[in-house]
């Protein structure tokens, strides 16, 4: 049996030693932002006695709704069509079954940055036939650059922490050692299930006057967390 060599690699040591302490800190960043992007739901709903003029009656209020909305250019950056349905409404009286009346809704979603615009258009939708809007969601966007500024601040909070426990102790830091994101999140609200406000409107029908004057929105302000821990070695204290 042979000794080891002095050369062979030894496992490395996951705390600190005498010669090179280590500090240990979390760094953490909380901010407050204006949204930069504004969702609304829009759900079109129509009936009829017979299935076609129920379709038709739908397909007639969601060309409408896509024609408004898309009427504000680049205001709104995003418009999906999500659900749709038409059911029956059966009789509640007699024998057999018999269908009273067809019900017919579709939902669309509607994404804008200018949130003037969206105020008139909230407005303008809420005030047609059979259209309920729920909204708005207000977010930040993925690549929203206050999730970069929360990191930075979380990462020179840690940095300043460890170098107020090594002057603590009369020395200084000497390496950084490890440095691990524990998670950035922020808490937009997310569509549709969102914390915050939350605005919904039906109507029966339009109005027979002059249009409703637009709705003042006051977008509401984002919460960015940013937040990780970080190791340190130290120049070794006199104790």
């Amino acid at each position: 049996m042979t000794a080891p060599t002095a050369d062979a690699s030894e496992p490395a040591v996951p705390y600190g030693t005498p010669d090179a302490p280590r500090i240990a800190v979390r760094g953490e960043a909380r901010l407050e932002v204006d949204p930069e992007i504004a969702r609304i739901g829009i759900t079109v709903a129509a009936r009829g006695r017979d299935r076609r003029s129920a379709l038709d009656d739908l397909t007639r209020r969601n060309a409408g709704v896509l024609d408004l909305v898309k009427s504000y250019g680049d205001a709104v950056e995003r418009l999906e069509t999500g659900a749709f349905s038409i059911t029956p409404e059966l009789t509640k009286h007699g024998r057999g079954e018999r269908v009273r009346t067809y019900h017919g809704s579709v939902h669309v979603t509607a994404e804008l940055t200018d949130f003037t615009a969206l105020g008139e258009l909230t407005t303008r939708l809420a005030d047609l036939d059979l259209t309920r809007v729920d909204g708005p969601w207000w977010a930040l966007r993925p690549d929203s650059p206050a999730h970069r500024e929360a990191r930075k601040k979380a990462v020179t909070e840690a940095v300043q922490r460890a170098r107020e426990y090594a002057e603590a102790l009369g020395t200084t830091l000497a390496a950084l050692v490890e440095l691990a994101d524990i998670g950035a999140e922020n808490s937009p609200p997310a569509y549709p299930q969102a914390p915050g406000r939350m605005r919904s409107a039906a109507f029966a029908g339009a109005a027979e006057d002059a249009p409703a004057a637009p709705l003042d929105l006051e977008p509401q302000r984002q919460r960015v967390h940013a937040q990780i821990n970080a190791r340190f070695t130290m120049v070794p204290p006199r104790l």
